[in-house]
């Protein structure tokens, strides 16, 4: 195995992707960066020790990379390319949309609050 690869295969055969083309979309939208720079091609070349910083849509990732691959394996074959450094998502808390707060034992909700509920839950 060589000591560089192209960011764009890296990604893919570290499953941080689905596909290679996504990889490379992603490398060049500018959402990936090389040790705090913002990589713009997908040709970038990576070496170990490199740390990348990945905006998802969710999430931010950041990963060490420690080793290469030929080709893409499994889960746990791609979990050896790479140290994962990124902080723990934070808890989901489901936010209470704002109408549908009311007070225990407040009675049965009048016509005017009925409309207020379905038109946050986007009913007619």
């Amino acid at each position: 195995m060589s000591e560089r690869q192209r960011i764009d295969k890296w990604l893919w055969h570290a499953r941080v992707v689905k596909t290679r083309t996504l990889a490379q979309k992603l490398a060049e939208s500018g959402h990936v960066r090389l040790n705090g720079v913002r990589v713009g091609a997908s040709s970038q070349a990576v070496k170990a020790g490199d740390v990348l910083t990945i905006a998802l849509e969710e999430r931010v990732r950041i990963l060490e990379i420690r080793n290469f691959s030929d080709k893409r394996g499994g889960a746990p074959a791609a979990a050896l390319l790479y140290e994962d450094l990124s902080p723990p998502p934070a808890p989901r808390v489901p936010a209470e949309p704002a109408g549908l707060v009311r007070d225990q034992g407040a009675g049965r909700p009048t016509k005017r609050d009925l409309r207020r509920i379905n038109l946050i839950k986007g009913r007619d």
